[in-house]
């Protein structure tokens, strides 16, 4: 296992990340306990999860991934050897039944952060990530910013008071480090030029989506993470496991995620299953398998700080974390750039 700074928090974390977001869901509390007993031990100690999850976000299971690893932490203890990361869910991506409606980030902050700590049976969040911005920007399926009644002032006035609330909770202990998610490249700047402005503690990381079918974040994103101390948390890294190739040729194997959730289209459109096509097709040329030529390739890139990996099953976790082995020569990073060219990012 490689580890890489967070930003500039002097903090250095594992270059693999164990998502949770299946835990409440697809995985039962025992499923979800096996998998972190195992990441644990074999040195994967940064969890990520947030106040929404269960996904697909629904009334009945929200919070319920924060619960069952509150529940682990209360059985197994060992807080102090993992590195937590959960987030806040905004106006932008909260439905109503998330604090009755109550997400604005500078004002709900606390009240969110009190229910995940109580979830979480701790006190206190190592990495703090705001799950959305609050600005019409940067959805599934529709990056681009939409300037309908945007109001530049306001926007700013929200993330100095996001910054503020953020401050007060670190300077209380009960947050040590921040994070942003799904953000773009005006509103990672913007952040950071106003925690300068302001005196308080800037953001260390941006989790966005990342994976062979959609390199969205290279352009931009990439040059602020090496030039500004905030590094990419990449996730969707298997692509919802399209890039694992289990859908190849419109199979639907039982229980997968896309199988059991119809919401969930993002990388099944023509474009995507061309590309996938292609890069199985590049894996098996080379002796890969996709899963292993698509998390190696993410873990290959200069600003991911750590790759987010999620598994419904024990033996897909083994087989995710034992891609990130494997270093990719030439000829595949050659062959992936040709069919990059060919279909870049069809799943935006």
């Amino acid at each position: 296992m490689q580890y890489h700074a967070l930003g500039d928090s002097g903090i250095q974390v594992p270059e693999i990340c164990l998502g949770t977001m299946t835990f409440g869901e697809q995985n039962s509390q025992r499923e979800a306990f096996e998998q972190l007993n195992y990441a644990l031990e074999n040195g994967l100690h940064f969890w990520d999860t947030a106040e929404m999850y269960s996904v697909p976000p629904k009334p009945e299971t929200y919070g319920a991934t924060e619960t069952i690893l509150g529940n682990w932490f209360a059985q197994h203890g060992q807080r102090d050897k993992v590195f937590l990361a959960s987030k806040i869910a905004g106006p932008g991506f909260g439905g109503s039944h998330i604090r009755e409606g109550q997400t604005q980030f500078g004002k709900h902050i606390e009240q969110a952060l009190d229910s995940s700590l109580k979830r979480l049976q701790t006190d206190y969040i190592d990495l703090y990530q705001l799950h959305w911005p609050e600005r019409h920007t940067n959805f599934f399926g529709g990056l681009g910013f939409s300037n309908a009644e945007a109001a530049t002032h306001y926007e700013v006035e929200a993330m100095q008071n996001t910054l503020l609330a953020l401050q007060k909770e670190i300077d209380r202990g009960r947050i040590h480090h921040i994070g942003l998610s799904n953000e773009t490249p005006w509103g990672t700047m913007k952040f950071l030029q106003l925690a300068q402005k302001l005196g308080v503690a800037k953001f260390v990381s941006v989790q966005n989506p990342y994976s062979l079918l959609n390199r969205t974040y290279e352009i931009g994103m990439s040059e602020i993470a090496k030039y500004e101390g905030i590094g990419l948390l990449a996730y969707s890294p298997l692509a919802f496991g399209y890039l694992t190739g289990k859908f190849r040729h419109g199979a639907r194997p039982a229980n997968a995620r896309v199988t059991l959730f119809s919401r969930f289209t993002r990388y099944s459109n023509p474009q995507s299953e061309w590309a996938t096509e292609q890069y199985a097709q590049l894996a098996e040329q080379h002796g890969l398998t996709l899963t292993q030529m698509a998390l190696a390739f993410i873990k290959q890139q200069f600003f991911v700080t750590s790759t987010i990996i999620g598994a419904t099953s024990l033996d897909q976790l083994k087989e995710d974390i034992q891609a990130f082995d494997i270093t990719l020569n030439d000829a595949v990073l050659q062959g992936i750039e040709k069919i990059h060219n060919q279909q870049p990012n069809p799943a935006p």
